[in-house]
């Protein structure tokens, strides 16, 4: 889920202090970006932006977008590939963020008794990519900053909007995420009926090892690329094998009961809700913009929804004319053994590892 935190002060020295060094080699250009381009950032420029009006102290809001933990992972088990891990997840961040942009920037204007929603925009965002947590484990994850003001920069955008399409955001994000790692990288990244993520081949042994999971909070350590490096071989040399983790079958397209899943509570789903269930759906990931273009081809009458209050349909028939069974197929191919890589292999320094023993054949 992507979390937001709200900013009530313009300084982002906590995010530009943090060079992310332990990614070089990895990530393209410096840890600072911008999601809406993909190109190089005007930090000072989004810091300019981050001013209160005069109702309210907020100055903007920063979204903490956190890959699942199994392809985190993948940077610290297979270097020759975690390039292009990192460059997924930067695609992946940036469709969350075109959908945010499109759908929850929207300011509020009372009219005729009422309150209309108008289309704003989420303008001059920065990202800032690490791949470490506190405690030295591989986290891919961005802070994206992105300012409260309005296009016009006269009003602010609505954050209850922003937070009703967080979960869509998340769901679209992930998607793309499974997408761009499996052409990227060559890894099968999926999605269980349970909601469960994962890469196919990993030993459950890594999730063990690196759960993310502690009760303090730990202090901010700058790792270089060698240190990082050599951090996550001690950190290996305590991994025990458990087995990898079960992948479900392979799915082309939005998996009908994953879909229906998705919506299952939901009494009257809107076009947030539709597309956040198609992207929870797809097994193997689709892209951001292939989901949204499923969901108005088959709801045209929400293809123009955003803000807060988007219409809505009985759940029975947003279920009824969903994705159809027929959609499955069967995909050979050769699954990744990412479990192959051992602690004595890292033990020993090994920091490439041998692409055609990763991707042995189906057993």
């Amino acid at each position: 889920m992507i979390r937001v935190f709200v900013r009530r002060n313009p300084n982002l020295e906590y995010l530009t202090g943090d060079p992310a060094n332990e990614l070089d080699g990895l990530r393209e250009g410096p840890a600072a970006w911008r999601p809406d381009t993909g190109g190089p950032a005007d930090v000072s420029r989004t810091a300019a932006r981050l001013r209160p009006s005069a109702r309210s102290h907020v100055v903007g809001y920063d979204l903490v977008v956190a890959a699942p933990r199994p392809i985190s992972i993948v940077l610290a088990l297979d270097e020759s590939r975690a390039p292009g891990v990192v460059r997924a997840h930067r695609d992946a961040v940036s469709a969350a963020f075109s959908y945010l942009d499109e759908r929850a920037a929207v300011v509020r204007d009372r009219r005729g008794g009422r309150d209309e929603e108008l289309a704003s925009s989420w303008q001059d965002p920065v990202g800032f990519t690490h791949g470490v947590n506190r405690h030295g484990e591989p986290h891919l994850h961005d802070h994206v900053v992105i300012p409260a003001t309005s296009r016009g920069e006269s009003r602010m955008n609505d954050p209850r909007a922003l937070g009703a399409h967080l979960v869509t955001a998340d769901a679209l994000y992930r998607s793309t995420l499974r997408a761009r790692v499996r052409e990227l990288t060559g890894y099968r990244a999926w999605r269980s009926l349970s909601g469960r993520e994962g890469i196919e081949g990993l030993d459950e042994g890594w999730m063990a090892l690196w759960g993310g999971h502690w009760s303090e909070r730990g202090a901010k350590r700058y790792w270089n690329r060698d240190e990082i490096v050599e951090q996550w071989r001690r950190q290996a040399s305590r991994m025990e094998h458990f087995g990898e983790m079960v992948a479900p079958p392979h799915y082309s397209g939005v998996h009908p009961h994953l879909y229906r899943a998705s919506l299952y509570g939901e009494r009257w789903p809107t076009r947030r809700d539709i597309v956040r269930a198609l992207a929870d759906g797809a097994v193997e990931g689709l892209s951001g913009s292939r989901v949204e273009a499923l969901a108005d081809g088959i709801f045209p009458e929400f293809a123009y929804d955003r803000g807060l209050h988007e219409q809505s349909i009985p759940l029975h028939e947003a279920w009824t004319r969903g994705p159809a069974q027929s959609r499955e197929r069967t995909v050979k191919v050769e699954p990744s053994r990412v479990s192959s890589w051992s602690r004595e292999e890292l033990s020993r320094g090994a920091r490439v590892r041998d692409s055609e023993s990763l991707q042995r054949g189906s057993r």
